[in-house]
């Protein structure tokens, strides 16, 4: 479970310590103290149990919360490992023994799985105890965590807003301090559009690096990986370091991860809204910017480039192989349970289903000359906002425009996520700082394939550089992070 590098990265020299609730601490902080015996996991689990008793019913992170006792006595008997007594909470797309695993949609509300997919067994096996499960959109499509099962995820910044989607429950129980490292998983920016609405990170690691499992096609479609999130890089590394166990069973596993000494200063290409072809709301930009400017004082060059490939082929190819992913998966759903099935999940299987041979050649044909395209720059980093716009009204199913243009689909808006996503490009989400209406935005830093140890490099050089995590939300109970 790669736990010689967990314990290499839970030996690293420690920030300063903080006064406070240790929730309030990351993961590695809050590990080193089990360790050291002055905490034990009992405290950790009540001290999480008592945040979650008192920020979750405004938040609606967590769901599927585990019975106290119960929780109580587990970590007492925490699994010996790198993540011995953490308390995780899982998001619901994941397969979890003994929990709840609705999908978000009513068809799976009362869906109570015998066995872990890998990746839980993984953090089982690594010690953690898992508390419940991690709000999200039905079948997680659309980056704004709601469903009829358990309502809508807030943003911890502002209640009337977005946590995003579809790791929202994730990106907002980590900014809350309800827990302090979470799964989460990415197709269309699904951890980094609410990382970067919560004021943490995430990660989305090169596709093959953490395996996925189960049952059906593990050759063709390469579009969604799980990744980790967390409120430091550090935190980043070591729940990567477990979710990316090498699966001879997977044809393209390739983990575990291996982190890398600090290297050489990087060339940053800025993307911006790639030539205006991303509406994007006002002040994104101009926060992204200033990271950038953070990231140039550290001795990084910035270039900003034209874009690199057609915004409207990248869309075309994305749509196609998108659509035909989710029809081969949840077209049983659509057919035998159409009365359960949301207009967005309808649109994308039938979508799917009209799908012919060549268009998916036609598609993949794009996604490789993207690859070619991006292998060559002359860039060791492309960056670009993580979202187009500000956590919207919390109420909507999703924005109908941005800046005076259409959305012409429910996810158009997130179409700043597909030049990664398409071809599998690890890419990480670091806090940009916070917009007009006092909500966060997030900054995607984007490497070649292989290349995440680099990317999680600079992260941390930038996070050694700024500030935002400490920026908890007002009310939640605290004002630190690690």
């Amino acid at each position: 479970m790669g736990s010689a590098v967990a314990e290499s990265i839970l030996t690293r020299p420690r920030q300063p310590d903080i006064n406070g609730s240790m929730i309030n601490h990351d993961a590695t902080h809050q590990l080193t103290a089990l360790r050291a015996g002055t905490l034990t996991a009992q405290e950790l689990m009540a001290e999480t149990l008592d945040r979650i008793d008192a920020v979750n019913p405004a938040i609606n992170a967590i769901v599927a919360l585990r019975d106290r006792d119960t929780l109580l006595d587990e970590a007492a008997r925490a699994t010996p490992g790198p993540l011995q007594g953490l308390p995780m909470a899982i998001k619901d797309l994941a397969e979890t023994a003994g929990i709840v695993t609705s999908y978000g949609s009513p068809a799976f509300r009362d869906h109570v799985p015998t066995a872990d997919c890998p990746m839980v067994a993984r953090l089982r096996r690594a010690g953690a105890v898992i508390i419940g499960k991690t709000n999200t959109p039905e079948f997680g499509l659309g980056s704004h965590s709601y469903n009829p099962v358990y309502g809508v995820t807030r943003n911890p910044y502002d209640h009337t807003r977005s946590a995003g989607g579809s790791s929202g429950g994730a990106g907002a129980a980590l900014a809350t301090r309800m827990v302090a490292l979470a799964d989460g998983s990415d197709m269309m920016g699904s951890l980094r559009n609410p990382a970067g609405w919560n004021n943490v990170f995430g990660f989305r690691p090169s596709y093959g690096l953490v395996a996925g499992g189960g049952p059906g096609d593990l050759f063709l479609s390469q579009l969604s990986t799980d990744g980790p999130m967390a409120r430091s890089i550090r935190d980043l590394e070591l729940l990567l370091s477990i979710l990316s166990e090498h699966d001879p069973r997977h044809p393209h596993s390739n983990g575990p991860y291996r982190p890398e000494a600090q290297g050489r200063k990087l060339r940053i290409g800025w993307l911006s809204d790639w030539g205006g072809a991303y509406a994007t709301e006002p002040g994104v930009l101009d926060l992204c910017k200033g990271a950038l400017r953070v990231l140039e004082g550290l001795g990084h060059s910035v270039t900003t480039l034209a874009p690199p490939f057609s915004a409207e082929a990248l869309w075309s190819a994305w749509t196609t192989l998108r659509s035909w992913t989710i029809a081969g998966k949840l077209e049983p759903l659509l057919r035998h349970a159409p009365e359960m099935v949301k207009p967005e999940l309808r649109w994308e299987i039938e979508q799917g289903l009209a799908r012919t041979g060549a268009e998916i050649q036609r598609a993949s044909a794009i996604r490789s000359d993207w690859f070619r395209a991006t292998a060559s720059m002359e860039v060791d980093i492309l960056a670009l906002p993580s979202a187009q716009l500000f956590a919207f009204d919390a109420d909507w199913s999703w924005p109908k425009e941005i800046a005076g243009t259409t959305m012409d689909t429910y996810h158009r808006w997130m179409e700043v996520v597909v030049p990664a996503s398409l071809t599998g490009l690890p890419a990480l989400c670091v806090p940009a700082g916070f917009g007009p209406s006092g909500t966060p935005m997030g900054l995607q830093l984007v490497g070649h394939r292989g290349q995440d140890a680099t990317v999680l490099n600079l992260g941390r050089e930038y996070e050694a550089a700024v500030d935002w995590i400490s920026q908890a939300p007002a009310g939640d109970g605290n004002s630190s992070s690690i």
